[in-house]
């Protein structure tokens, strides 16, 4: 049951910041993408947790995939936070995550080059005071979380 709602989890999560993308038309910047590793990696452990817990595998097999899920979405929990920080100024961001200055009202292929994301120190938006990135820091808390008493059998014990 955790791999599946894990899964869905996921996968709404970056599926949502892939529409704010695509649809909305927010450019990520450097610290976004890479926020979404751990969503990419969980994915799939969900995916192999759910095919593992189908074939009826091991507990072991099953807990261990979930551990890796805990642990990958531990590990978005500290970009999240790091990259919320760098937001509300705490501390600098990386070099590279400065923004650019392209101009796009001439040759748009000679242009492409000179396009920079967006500065990572400078929120796309903020709903209910939090930015992406803030979302991102509850949202890899909570699946952590999830992930982590899963893998323990905690919750298996308790019904």
């Amino acid at each position: 049951m955790a791999a599946a709602v894990l899964l869905v989890g996921a996968a709404a999560t970056v599926g949502t910041a892939l529409l704010f993308e695509h649809v909305g038309g927010y450019i990520p910047c450097a610290l976004c993408l890479q926020e979404r590793w751990p969503y990419y990696i969980s994915i799939v452990l969900a995916a192999l947790a759910l095919v593992a817990a189908a074939g009826r595998a091991p507990g072991r097999i099953v807990r261990g995939l979930l551990a890796l899920i805990g642990l990958a979405m531990l590990v978005g929990l500290g970009l999240a936070v790091y990259h919320s920080g760098v937001e509300w100024h705490f501390w600098a961001g990386p070099s590279g995550c400065a923004a650019g200055n392209a101009d796009l009202s001439g040759d748009l292929l000679a242009t492409i080059d000179t396009i920079r994301p967006p500065a990572c120190d400078e929120a796309a938006g903020r709903f209910l005071g939090l930015s992406f990135a803030g979302w991102n820091v509850l949202a890899s808390l909570l699946f952590s979380a999830i992930a982590l008493v899963a893998a323990t059998g905690r919750a298996e014990r308790r019904a």
